[in-house]
């Protein structure tokens, strides 16, 4: 039964993960459209335009592919999951029901006239449909943040039965919605997400500054990705507070293991980098006493955190597994903070495109969002071990009864092999889409008689 529970938790970690590659990306890509569409709204200028058509077009692959990959979690929770499935089926049915309604429906009536409608609406049903599609986009994380969130702070709900026949009734729609880590961790989530787009739009503005091509395009882009980026990336450091205020609170146990804290003393101290060691219960690397203290309490610098040795030890995460990865979260802000803010200084100061190594470091950032959400993601899921739903349910006891363990190996490499093929799939077609640029002929010519704003065609410019 162990060897099903971890191989079952693999499984799931490795459809998951591949997964949230797409939604972040999505999401952000969809804020970024609606800005460049909204000031060719306000111009009238067809460079936004022409900006508005290639950005949906990488949107359009991306969403694709997010909307495959995320069916798989669905089926995993009957197949591999059983017993958890069952355990919470009326807190999940009812929330992901909302998903479906009020978020898949909206995309999906919408995407249509987004991608194909240009000359076909006018420019303002364009935006409205545009704006609609990314609030579908936004309404999915939302509902999909709510779900796991009660698994991290469950409210609004009794359990019925006993034994096996357990299960979780909800008792407050409402307050299941808006449980306690719920607005915390759904800011969170949309600000990562929101930093994907914003360094996927820096990353290839800056390939075609390197290239010298389609200069204005790349300049343009640039430029609000920059300002966005900055607003953003700020943004996200005040919500990581909140965030990490909200796990002292309510999963005292996950805030030791992100610090490596394993003993309650006070001036508790926050470490910068470092490795734990839990067989000696011991954090080794670079701190500042009294730091973590003043972080989670902000009025002292000597208040005691509480450190492990305040949990029973067989409810311990993975502590050098949840350290490591939050700590790589955080460095991944840094790497992201860094690049915006010497793209404001060489920006105002000297042109970027004389500094090639900014313009690389520019074209590599895109990794940050997508390594910093991934590493999100694991701190969350890693520090609620060994809770499947936090304080309730052992994630051992969420398994279903019937999978073995030559089933779960033969499904992994499956989904390894197929995941392996869609992500090189997906990566020669958007590499195919960047190279081949902004405008419809390779060698990024306008052709008027292929080109052509469809608004001028109609008469509406």
């Amino acid at each position: 039964m162990t060897d099903v529970v971890l191989l079952s938790r693999i499984q799931f970690a490795l459809t998951a993960s591949f997964h949230y590659l797409f939604p972040p990306l999505s999401i952000g890509l969809s804020l970024m459209i609606i800005i460049f569409e909204g000031i060719y709204l306000k111009t009238g200028k067809e460079l936004y335009l022409n900006i508005t058509k290639f950005w949906v077009r990488i949107f359009a692959l991306t969403f694709a592919v997010g909307v495959a990959t995320g069916i798989v979690q669905v089926f995993s929770f009957g197949t591999n999951w059983g017993r958890f499935s069952e355990f919470v089926g009326d807190v999940f049915g009812s929330v992901l029901a909302a998903e479906g309604i009020f978020a898949f429906f909206l995309e999906a009536g919408f995407i249509g006239i987004m991608l194909f409608g240009w000359d076909k609406v006018s420019k303002k049903i364009h935006y409205l449909s545009t704006l609609l599609v990314s609030i579908g986009a936004h309404f999915s994380a939302t509902w999909i943040v709510a779900a796991n969130s009660w698994m991290q702070t469950p409210a609004g709900y009794k359990v019925v039965g006993e034994g096996p026949q357990a299960r979780a009734v909800i008792t407050s729609y409402w307050d299941l919605v808006f449980n306690p880590s719920f607005l915390d961790r759904l800011t969170h989530v949309i600000l990562g997400a929101w930093l994907t787009g914003i360094f996927m739009v820096i990353s290839v503005s800056a390939y075609y500054m390197l290239r010298k091509k389609y200069e204005e395009f790349s300049r343009a882009c640039m430029h609000i990705a920059l300002i966005v980026g900055g607003i953003v990336v700020l943004l996200q450091l005040v919500s990581a507070d909140s965030t990490a205020s909200g796990v002292a609170k309510n999963q005292p146990a996950k805030l030791a293991a992100m610090e490596g804290l394993f003993e309650t003393q006070p001036y508790s101290p926050l470490t910068l980098v470092g490795w734990t060691d839990s067989k000696n219960e011991q954090t080794h690397g670079i701190s500042v006493p009294g730091l973590l203290s003043f972080l989670t309490y902000k009025t002292s610098f000597e208040k005691p955190v509480p450190g492990l040795d305040q949990i029973p030890r067989n409810e311990w995460p993975p502590v050098g597994g949840v350290f490591q990865v939050y700590h790589l979260m955080i460095y991944m802000w840094f790497g992201m903070f860094t690049t915006v803010l010497f793209g404001w200084i060489f920006r105002k100061k000297w042109k970027l495109e004389n500094h090639r190594w900014l313009l690389w470091l520019m074209v590599f950032s895109i990794g940050f969002p997508f390594v910093a959400n991934e590493a999100g993601w694991c701190t969350a899921e890693l520090g609620r071990q060994p809770w499947v739903v936090y304080g309730i349910m052992k994630t051992a006891a969420g398994t279903s009864r019937s999978v073995v363990a030559s089933q779960v190996v033969a499904s992994l490499i499956m989904y390894v092999i197929i995941y392996s093929l869609i992500l090189t799939l997906f990566l020669f077609l958007v590499d195919r889409k960047i190279k081949h640029g902004p405008f419809p002929s390779p060698e990024g010519k306008r052709d008027d008689t292929i080109y052509r704003d469809p608004y001028e065609i109609r008469g509406e410019v």
